[in-house]
């Protein structure tokens, strides 16, 4: 097998200030905007008693499943034991810790005083997700973060196989966890499905890869290190299963619900009716998300790494769309209080709830985003991630 130096980044090239610097605006931004809804309360944001969660939550769940997604690549090489991907691990789980870390970020910065996370923290009804996802998610932290160290002391490496198949078992639990926090709510038509779970752990694929894929590729173009076609194509080609199977599960999802009578309302409401979530649906998550980065990547366009970049773009603008539709058009639609009967109040019988995003929330969501490319940034500068040239030759080595 060949050898493989990992390497700092060399150097304080400008670029890398400015990129630092840059995020570090948006971080200081997302602050601000806690700050201002933390002291004014969530009467300046976009949400109310119908629409409880809002773009917070979309930025905060979407980073969620595509950090369990980022640590496909190193589970690929310790789990399945493929050699091309092990110099691509390292990065994979820092990247899956740090979008983690920024999800939860805005989740709790999101809630009406944050103070209160110690009530969380304190408190369990294990009859709830919620708190299931307490655990879930820092028993993450932990068995990532031993898998990572494994990789990168020689002194463990004999443990990576065993560490990563924990993480990895980890993880599928994790994401079956965070969908069916929508699965399990019955009250809302478009949720209380158990095909929420699987559909989580798909999307996590395609949205982690897709991450991961602009990391890696911007981390070798702005640090002058080669990176082949070997690996952009194999990724490439792994990125088109996972969009064709998030492609393949909301299509089965929604004709799965259209079979049943009681589900047509709401169908109709996403599918037809329902303004800009059925915009999002057909535009942001089924072209944008979708079909256009399989058109992309299965043509001749995919051999550029141009359009690769672009069709991983767009698998991330999908996936956003896809969490705003299944998130806050979920709430937006009436609730059937008594199924199967007529009942009459003065409270919203049968009004869909408006919700427009305000700036605070904006700028919450994007600072975990920011966030989470800091710190994958700064750890690239300081730890031996990447391997100092990952060209065709040493890769084929690799596999032999």
């Amino acid at each position: 097998m060949a050898s493989i130096t990992f390497r700092e980044v060399e150097g304080s090239s400008m670029k890398y200030w400015l990129l630092f610097g840059g995020l570090g605006l948006f971080v200081l931004f997302g602050a601000l905007a806690w700050n201002t809804m933390h002291h004014y309360g969530h009467v300046v944001t976009g949400m109310d008693n119908q629409i409880v969660w809002g773009l917070p939550h979309v930025f905060a769940v979407f980073l969620i499943v595509a950090a369990s997604g980022a640590l496909n690549v190193a589970s690929i090489a310790s789990v399945f034991n493929k050699p091309m991907y092990k110099p691509l691990a390292p990065l994979s789980a820092i990247l899956s810790l740090a979008l983690m870390l920024g999800g939860l970020l805005v989740l709790v910065l999101d809630l009406g005083r944050s103070d209160r996370l110690i009530v969380a923290m304190t408190h369990f009804n294990f009859k709830s997700m919620f708190t299931w996802n307490v655990f879930l998610y820092s028993g993450f932290f932990g068995l990532v973060g031993i898998y990572l160290w494994t990789m990168l002391d020689r002194s463990v490496k004999s443990y990576s196989k065993a560490a990563g198949t924990a993480a990895f078992i980890w993880r599928l639990v994790l994401t079956t966890g965070t969908g069916s926090l929508f699965g399990f709510l019955i009250a809302r038509e478009l949720y209380g499905t158990a095909m929420l779970a699987p559909m989580f752990i798909i999307m996590s694929f395609a949205y982690g890869l897709a991450i991961y894929l602009m990391v890696l590729a911007a981390a070798y173009a702005w640090t002058g290190r080669t990176l082949g076609d070997a690996v952009m194509m194999r990724l490439k080609g792994l990125l088109v299963v996972f969009v064709a199977a998030v492609l393949y599960f909301i299509v089965v999802h929604h004709l799965t619900n259209l079979y049943f009578a009681k589900f047509h309302g709401v169908e109709a409401f996403i599918l037809r009716d329902g303004g800009i979530f059925t915009t999002l649906f057909w535009v942001g998550q089924i072209v944008i998300g979708c079909v256009a980065p399989l058109v992309i990547l299965l043509s001749g366009l995919g051999k550029q790494r141009t359009w690769i970049m672009v069709a991983c773009g767009l698998v991330i603008a999908g996936g956003m769309a896809q969490m705003y539709v299944t998130i806050i058009g979920a709430q937006a639609y009436p609730l059937d209080m008594f199924p199967g009967l007529i009942e009459k109040s003065s409270f919203y019988d049968g009004v869909v709830h408006g919700y427009t995003p305000s700036l605070p929330e904006l700028f919450l969501g994007l600072g975990g985003v920011a966030i989470a490319l800091l710190v994958t940034t700064f750890a690239i500068k300081v730890l031996r991630l990447l391997p100092a040239s990952l060209d065709d030759t040493t890769v084929a080595k690799l596999e032999h």
